[in-house]
């Protein structure tokens, strides 16, 4: 009679063991992969998502409009930037403001008359960052600083700007518009000073660790009114 041989029970056991072994390191390699998949989908979302918003942010202030009817057509006080811009339907107030690690952007209905620009102003100046109004732009931004390029360089937003000289038409008097008519058209005086429009903007956004974003993006824009 012949003797059957087979595997004793300590080469299944090993057998086993080593099976398991690399099925444990199989899962771990196809698990790695799908968090390397879902953490670079994310990156490339964040970054879609940033391009979006400063496209966004640059053509606000491409827009931008001095009408003369409010202090200042583009005004920083460090945690809100406020500006002017033309559109179809009017001049259109924007705010920028960065609250609690969100970058938030508002807008008010676009204006035809100078009262309710200033009204949309004043009301400006009152928003806490919880109005649904306000847009939520972009999210796991830590901080934020804006220059503007006046005075031939970069300074803080909040920095005194250049000062410009309006003017505007006065009447001659009298006497003087009976002798020589001209006169009265051509009668000019200084009326006020306002500060001018800088010739560009410049923000620095600095991104919170592990939001999918690191280090600081500085984006430069050109502002021609």
């Amino acid at each position: 009679m012949k003797d059957e041989s087979g595997f004793t029970l300590i080469e299944v056991l090993v057998a086993l063991a080593v099976m398991a072994v690399m099925a444990a390191m199989a899962w771990k390699g196809v698990d790695g992969i799908s968090r390397a998949k879902q953490s670079s989908e994310g990156h490339v979302e964040q970054i879609l998502r940033v391009n979006t918003v400063l496209a966004q942010w640059e053509q606000d202030l491409s827009t931008i409009e001095d009408t003369g009817a409010l202090p200042q057509a583009l005004a920083c006080d460090g945690s809100s930037l406020r500006l002017t811009r033309r559109t179809d339907n009017g001049i259109q107030l924007v705010v920028w403001s960065l609250r609690q690690g969100v970058l938030k952007r508002w807008v008010a209905t676009p204006s035809t008359t100078t009262q309710t620009l200033q009204d949309a102003w004043m009301r400006s100046l009152q928003l806490q960052g919880g109005e649904p109004s306000q847009l939520r732009a972009l999210t796991g931004v830590s901080d934020w600083q804006i220059y503007f390029y006046q005075t031939n360089g970069w300074s803080n937003c909040q920095s005194t700007g250049d000062l410009a000289q309006d003017t505007v038409a006065v009447p001659a008097p009298a006497a003087s518009a009976a002798s020589d008519p001209s006169s009265a058209v051509t009668a000019v005086m200084a009326a006020a000073k306002r500060v001018q429009l800088p010739k560009g903007v410049r923000v620095v956004i600095s991104f919170v660790e592990g939001g999918g974003m690191a280090g600081t993006l500085t984006r430069d824009i050109r502002i021609t009114p």
